[in-house]
């Protein structure tokens, strides 16, 4: 069963994920890693299906987007959330992530794993849809 927004528990990772958000938008790489279990595993559009195991792939893209600094910037929205506890130390949190930058407004479906790891939740996997356009620029 689903947690109640009105939970505690599921606020703190409700804030816990967009604060993650925040973090990838402002591309903040090193509280990346303080976020994220060192083995995090992931499917997402830029590994063209493959699993991906480990930080170094998601550094490649911060490096990247450090270049482009405008390509995330904006506002990180998190719509339609949904979060299951599989025990006090576990939480996911499914839900339409809606990133506003300019005239282009983009979302993608998302799905991310957390895990209590000594009294500090981590990022331990996560599944991302390919971002689609939504309202692109006039």
């Amino acid at each position: 069963m689903a947690a109640s927004l009105q939970d505690p528990a599921a606020r703190e990772i409700l804030t816990l994920t967009q604060h993650l958000l925040d973090v990838i938008a402002a591309g903040d790489y090193a509280r990346y890693t303080e976020l994220s279990a060192s083995d995090v595993t992931s499917f997402e559009p830029e590994a063209c299906g493959h699993l991906v195991e480990g930080l170094p792939f998601h550094k490649h893209y911060f490096d990247l987007f450090k270049q482009q600094a405008s390509v995330y910037q904006g506002n990180q929205i998190i719509c339609s959330p949904h979060i299951r506890f599989c025990g006090p130390d576990v939480a996911i949190i499914s839900y339409v992530r809606v990133q506003q930058n300019g005239y282009t407004t983009r979302r993608s479906e998302e799905t991310r794993v957390w895990h209590r790891q000594e009294g500090t939740w981590r990022q331990v996997h996560f599944h991302r849809s390919s971002p689609q356009n939504a309202f692109p620029a006039p």
